[in-house]
């Protein structure tokens, strides 16, 4: 994107459609254009790109001192005193989305199911393929004001990000609950047609090894300690005036939280010292996988709006009477489109967040309406993608091709991807 981006602004110089007004770029056209990369850079991470770095950090800390491993563990659990096989799929289903809120990587939390929970589930004599489908759908959309996602979207839109997250609730709530009831009938159903095939013996070792837990269970409790002191502050807000803080306060605090009880339990700060610098690597980490993408969407999205190609756009959606559902609509098959070629939707969203308050104005509606179901449905589609991180991770533990595995989630998914759009289209301001 930042390529085809720098190509685009060049086209733009080079037609007579100048990047800055005069007297406050460069001096010369052509190096405006770096210009515009390097204060589309800056403010990125000085708005939502910061809190997107301090949370990936917070969760490779976490992942570091075990505290991830313990609330999953704490989480699966209580499956375990399940008795009925029958009830495990929706359950299995709905509790790997609750386990998204502590590790938003959806390749991350397949690896460390595929290792916990994926031995147990075929013990009990659920189907491979049933599990690993399952597994392959455990990150789709769980409201959370911790989403990198939700973050960029809430500020590019203005909205508050609880309001935001609460919007947010009432579409995918109902969409995880609809996809748990489809997943236990389709993989049901698949499990009837395929017979024995559905089951693939696994050697042990093929697993992806976990190395040994040894924080104590309270740990469990670290992941989601930003999430309770962001409902904490809320709440108090509430009751007194003048208390105010933002995801990135309240998430160092968590961090030093987590830091003192650590030095506390291991009584060495030396040790301490070097497992917390993963906060700033995990945070590089965020800057490289998120920030720059959102960075290049940005720049994309200028580069486009510097040629015209936006408000040719526009004035064709304006001429039709339902402009609002037409915009929406077209936003939700692109996305879904890009994120099964592509194996991740986010990126095609990142790239136009921030055309989005411009067209839903021009369209007459709200950007919620075009921007939530966009979101959504880029997080859902991921899991019908042949080239999906996640879906090659699951697939390359159970020894399987991805197209198998593709068959178990596809139904789920577009059940979910319809949802979403008639939900929104319902529920959502106009």
């Amino acid at each position: 994107m930042i390529v085809g981006a720098l190509i685009l602004l060049t086209c733009s110089v080079v037609l007579g459609h100048p990047l800055y007004p005069k007297g406050e770029g460069t001096g010369l056209a052509f190096f405006d254009i770096f210009l515009k990369l390097k204060d589309t850079i800056i403010a990125q991470v000085s708005s939502a790109g910061i809190v997107i770095m301090i949370l990936f950090g917070y969760s490779g800390y976490m992942n570091t001192i075990g505290a991830n491993q313990v609330a999953v563990n704490l989480l699966v659990g209580p499956l375990k005193k399940i008795k009925t096989n029958i009830l495990f799929i929706p359950i299995i289903f709905l509790v790997g989305n609750l386990m998204s809120l502590v590790i938003p990587s959806a390749s991350s939390l397949a690896i460390i199911l595929m290792a916990i929970l994926y031995p147990m589930l075929v013990g009990m004599g659920i189907s491979s393929l049933t599990a690993a489908g399952v597994i392959a759908m455990t990150a789709t959309v769980m409201p959370t004001p911790l989403g990198a996602d939700n973050v960029i979207a809430a500020g590019t839109l203005n909205y508050n990000l609880m309001d935001y997250v609460i919007w947010h609730a009432k579409i995918s709530i109902p969409t995880l609950l609809v996809m748990a009831v489809a997943h236990y009938f389709w993989q049901k159903y698949c499990d009837k047609k395929e017979g024995q095939d559905a089951f693939i013996s696994l050697d042990k070792a093929d697993l992806v090894a976990q190395e040994a837990i040894n924080a104590p269970t309270y740990y469990a409790i670290l992941p989601l300690l930003p999430l309770i002191l962001i409902l904490v502050v809320g709440i108090t807000g509430m009751v007194v005036k003048g208390i105010t803080m933002d995801i990135f306060v309240l998430t160092f605090i968590a961090y030093f939280i987590a830091v003192i009880i650590e030095t506390i339990r291991h009584r060495s700060y030396k040790k301490v010292q070097e497992s917390a610098t993963e906060m700033f690597k995990g945070m590089g980490q965020g800057f490289s996988q998120v920030v720059i993408l959102v960075v290049g969407g940005s720049l994309f999205t200028t580069a486009i709006q510097s040629l015209g190609i936006i408000d040719s756009l526009m004035s064709s959606v304006q001429s039709s009477n339902s402009a609002g559902i037409v915009t929406s609509l077209i936003f939700s098959g692109a996305t879904t489109l890009f994120g099964i070629l592509s194996g991740g939707g986010l990126a095609m969203f990142y790239a136009v967040i921030d055309l989005i308050p411009n067209i839903a104005d021009k369209a007459g509606i709200d950007g919620i309406l075009i921007a939530l179901p966009m979101q959504m449905i880029a997080n859902l589609a991921r899991t019908i993608s042949p080239v999906a991180a996640v879906v090659m991770i699951v697939a390359s533990t159970v020894g399987t091709s991805p197209v198998r595995i593709l068959k178990r989630t596809s139904v789920p998914t577009i059940i979910g991807i319809i949802c979403v759009i008639v939900l929104s289209i319902l529920l959502l301001p106009y």
